[in-house]
């Protein structure tokens, strides 16, 4: 099996000071990386788990430098990218991992408890990729992912804040895929599951302990390659099990001409054909639909 190398190529991971985001930065690192391992928060003895990845990586022989600047501003996004470029001189590879919890339900949580988790996980997306990006287009190189969730996705009990930040996500890599195909950057989404320091408690011990962090690593290691040509791409993954995700639309029916009035009787009368989902086609081949006003012919 050919090896997937990574050699002098420079990689941002956020968010890899512990859980999911330290395994992606010591397995790109192992490969011959040189990783930005950033992460503002510290361990119950005050030290910096950034500065400590990035240790671990040194003592293996590897190259890293910690950056504890914030995602959740344009400023810390900057300076994340600063970091890469005056230490390696370039961003090769971003892996948008940095990640909080503030579960309530919906009609018991704060302002403040939704403006966190959107600040670090949609914000955040945007003031990290956006100076990479700058640079990754400057080299006509990059690959990028975000990270969503599941409870986006599918719905979670508590988590609207972080639901909805993280389908957002996916809107910010739907647009982007477009805007930089042209550059050989691709871009990808993964939903992870693991246990770790953010979901303690979440999980059933038994569950716990067959969704190790690790587990996570092998498919954004492989979309981070040079050999990824995908882009645009939704994976979900846990406990050794990997799956691609879509947004899909079904057949559908059509009403009227598209030059008479629509009634909502003809919509409640047809409603079983529009909400069925038998042969539906992922988001990228339903733009026809929509423009047209007719489904896709040779379905």
């Amino acid at each position: 099996m050919e090896s997937i190398v990574f050699d002098k190529k420079v990689a941002i991971v956020t968010g890899a000071g512990e859980g999911i985001g330290r395994e992606y930065a010591l397995d790109l690192a192992k490969r011959g990386a040189f990783v930005v391992v950033n992460d503002i928060g510290c361990d119950q003895n005050q030290v910096r788990t950034a500065d400590k990845v990035a240790d671990e990586i040194k003592k293996a022989g590897g190259r890293a430098v910690a950056s504890y600047d914030s995602v959740t501003t344009m400023e810390g996004g900057q300076n994340i990218v600063d970091t890469a470029m005056d230490h390696f001189g370039k961003v090769d590879i971003l892996i948008n991992n940095a990640g909080i919890l503030r579960d309530r339900t919906f009609m018991k949580m704060t302002e403040q408890e939704w403006d966190d988790v959107i600040a670090v996980h949609l914000k955040g997306a945007f003031c990290v990729t956006r100076p990479a990006v700058k640079i990754m287009k400057e080299n006509r190189y990059g690959r990028i992912v975000f990270t969503a969730s599941s409870s986006g996705m599918y719905g979670n009990f508590g988590q609207s804040n972080y639901g909805a930040a993280k389908m957002g996500v996916i809107g910010i890599m739907n647009t982007l895929k477009l805007e930089v195909s042209r550059y050989n950057i691709k871009i990808n989404t993964v939903a992870p599951n693991a246990a770790t320091g953010m979901t303690q408690g979440v999980f059933p011990d038994e569950v716990a302990k067959r969704i190790k962090p690790e587990f996570n690593t092998p498919i954004v290691t492989f979309l981070c390659s040079e050999e990824n040509r995908e882009s645009g791409m939704i994976f979900t993954m846990s406990a050794g099990w990997f799956a691609r995700s879509a947004m899909v639309s079904g057949k559908g029916t059509c009403i009227g001409d598209t030059k008479r009035p629509i009634k909502a009787e003809e919509v409640r009368d047809k409603f079983d054909q529009i909400k069925d989902l038998k042969d539906a086609l992922p988001y990228e081949h339903c733009g026809e639909i929509y423009s047209l006003g007719k489904p896709l012919t040779g379905r």
